[in-house]
């Protein structure tokens, strides 16, 4: 997370990049496998895995993990970096497993599914072994609010017309209800802000934006990119640049549920 991220406009991802400048995307997820208390011998499917560094983690625990993801050039950069481990390239609205897991764990992937949620729960319920536990961290609703203000303000100024964003950011009622429609008992759920500094990225909410939403800029006339992302900047630093630097205005969304 996203395993095809459901949205026509997101079909690239850079994952060196991912990985220096976005590199708290991982590191935010050590809470996550605490929660999953991964145990030796259990089989875990990591959902949406990117670069695999949560996918290791969760081996080291005495697991025998599969890392999924809809970017080949992530999946690439994981199988490069963690040899001994076993990933794929997935759909997360469309998979099947051959053998069912023990958990499956997904971290800041969900939100890139949004074509279809339901069919993405109904894939982690399929490959789950009854009882199996389904725990996870995404955007919640009024994640990047003001990242996406300022993206949508700045397109409609340079006659872009609104970017169709490729996020899904769902309230916790709204997530909650379809995890139980899909067959699972929520047991936790929790809904809180992050602030999360943006160190690696000297150029602001424009670095945000050429990370996370760099295909809508391909619908851009070459020569009107840099003032477009500029614009972005402008508008979003009232409420995002700090004395210390860039903060991005995340909001998540964790939840452990169990195969009902």
């Amino acid at each position: 997370m996203a395993l095809r991220y459901d949205s026509p406009i997101l079909t690239r991802w850079n994952a060196r990049a991912y990985d220096s400048s976005f590199g708290y995307v991982s590191a935010h997820g050590a809470p996550l496998i605490e929660l999953l208390d991964p145990r030796p011998g259990e089989r875990v499917l990591d959902l949406g895995c990117g670069t695999g560094v949560l996918t290791a983690d969760i081996a080291a625990r005495g697991t025998t993990v599969l890392g999924m993801d809809g970017s080949p050039t992530m999946i690439e950069a994981a199988i490069a970096q963690h040899p001994g481990l076993t990933f794929t390239v997935g759909d997360g609205a469309d998979f099947r497993v051959a053998e069912p897991y023990d958990a499956v764990f997904s971290n800041a992937a969900l939100h890139w599914m949004g074509r279809d949620p339901d069919a993405v729960i109904g894939c982690v319920r399929a490959a789950l072994a009854p009882g199996g536990r389904f725990v996870a961290e995404m955007g919640g609703a009024g994640n990047c609010a003001a990242l996406t203000s300022a993206m949508r303000t700045a397109w409609r100024e340079h006659g872009l017309g609104e970017p169709e964003l490729p996020w899904y950011f769902p309230t916790p009622a709204e997530y909650a209800l379809r995890l139980e429609r899909g067959g699972f008992t929520v047991r936790l759920l929790e809904y809180f802000d992050r602030p999360t500094p943006l160190d690696e990225c000297p150029g602001g909410a424009a670095d945000w934006v050429r990370m996370f939403a760099g295909a809508l800029l391909d619908a851009v006339p070459p020569t009107r990119v840099e003032p477009l992302l500029r614009r972005v900047n402008e508008l979003a630093a009232p409420a995002l640049r700090r004395e210390s630097g860039w903060v991005a205005d995340y909001v998540r969304l964790r939840f452990a549920a169990v195969r009902a």
